[in-house]
């Protein structure tokens, strides 16, 4: 087993939740997830980091960026349109307050999204969170604290999500 897979089989399953996290989506964080693999492989000479787990969090990260760049310039298709078969992540996507997360999640700005997702999901520490991000420290730790606050709000029921 080389390098590169050693790595793959060590860190595919965080970039993929990582990835699901941020876009809520399973087939888009397993495209950002092998995207990711593979602008690592396609740049192994050059990587100059601390960690690569640092590495692939990040690239996952601008990748989902662009993604969502990109997307904006589509226009989407018609949600009554029934799929055939539900897959697993559909089903388990079913439970309501999962869902009800999800869904507030995705209404909060990438970053503070991103800084919660690491610090809950990751347990990074906020110097960690503040160097991927590329904010303050204290940044960091705002946006994680707010999100949480409003996230419990919503759940609770004393605001819409």
């Amino acid at each position: 087993m080389n390098l590169f897979e050693k790595l793959y089989r060590k860190y595919s399953a965080d970039v993929y939740r990582f990835a699901f996290w941020l876009s809520g989506d399973s087939d888009t964080a397993k495209d950002i997830t092998s995207d990711t693999f593979m602008k690592i492989w396609m740049k192994k000479d050059d990587l100059h980091v601390e960690t690569i787990r640092a590495l692939l969090f990040v690239t996952a990260r601008n990748i989902f960026l662009q993604l969502k760049r990109s997307k904006s310039r589509h226009v989407p298709v018609d949600k009554d349109i029934p799929d055939g078969a539900a897959g697993p992540e559909e089903i388990i996507m079913g439970k309501d307050e999962l869902s009800k997360v999800i869904r507030c999640l995705k209404k909060f700005p990438e970053i503070d999204r991103s800084a919660l997702i690491l610090k809950v999901e990751f347990d990074l520490s906020y110097a960690e969170i503040s160097r991927y991000l590329r904010v303050s420290e204290t940044a960091a730790k705002v946006k994680v604290h707010r999100v949480r606050q409003k996230l419990q709000k919503i759940m609770k029921g004393d605001i819409n999500g």
